[in-house]
């Protein structure tokens, strides 16, 4: 089922209303079709809902600002529209970007949020997060196009962006504003409160995850009170898209076990 929240952002969803409701939310230079597999996984057991963030995809019109508080507040209303069925907390997942995305709405509105997982987060923010990530390294970038490019093309590699059709390209250049601006406000001020995050969070990261990824996910687990990390065997960054299978193991054992 399709539904456009207010601000334009589009969303859609699957699995029974009735089911406790799960949103998931992409990464930077992503889109919530890179996490259909993950969805799909999830959605015999859960309403799944999925959604194109602000400058992404199907919602790239949307914006700016393309800031961390206006991701939280376009949360906020694919969180309502979800809810206007089934009036349950809701359980949430974030792949990198998503998910300071996911803990910044959690923060500030715990009575709504049964649950968080998370997985290879970015703590950019910190003194000790190295300036060489992809993310970093597209920020010294002067045009968002160029930086877009060389984003995803540290990401998936120059053969698979050169392969890309024209048209492909010039999409996901064109989502490099977006990317620019939401990664400089992240690196600007922490976007949530460790001490408001009270409900069970799960930290992922994959098994070939960079050291700073690892790291982070553990201090998670070090910072917020009810927050564990784990592992999933043989992945990377990009576990939610290439190891669905055994992230949506993790996902739903730990949203059940947290119930």
């Amino acid at each position: 089922m399709r539904c456009d929240t207010p601000a334009g952002v589009w969303s859609e969803s699957a699995g029974g209303s009735d089911l406790p409701t799960v949103v998931v939310v992409h990464g930077s230079m992503d889109r919530s079709a890179g996490l259909l597999r993950l969805s799909r996984r999830l959605d015999t057991q859960f309403h799944v809902v999925r959604y194109d963030r602000r400058g992404y995809g199907r919602s790239r019109s949307v914006g700016p600002p393309w800031t961390i508080e206006a991701n939280v507040e376009d949360l906020a209303a694919v969180v309502a529209a979800a809810s206007a069925t089934n009036d349950a907390p809701v359980a949430l997942f974030g792949h990198s970007f998503g998910g300071n995305v996911v803990m910044a709405f959690a923060a500030r509105r715990p009575d709504v949020v049964s649950s968080v997982v998370v997985y290879e987060t970015p703590l950019s923010w910190f003194d000790w997060w190295p300036g060489n990530t992809a993310g970093g390294a597209a920020m010294i970038v002067d045009d968002p196009g160029d930086a877009a490019e060389a984003f995803m093309r540290r990401l998936v590699g120059d053969a698979v962006w050169d392969h890309l059709p024209a048209a492909k390209q010039a999409d996901r250049r064109a989502e490099g504003a977006a990317m620019v601006a939401e990664l400089a406000d992240l690196r600007r001020s922490p976007p949530w409160n460790a001490g408001e995050i009270t409900m069970p969070l799960l930290a992922l990261y994959g098994e070939h995850a960079r050291p700073h990824h690892r790291d982070a996910m553990g201090r998670l687990a070090e910072m917020l009170a009810n927050c564990r990390s784990e592992m999933v065997a043989d992945a990377g960054h990009a576990g939610p898209h290439t190891h669905a299978d055994a992230v949506a193991s993790s996902v739903v054992n730990f949203i059940t076990s947290s119930d």
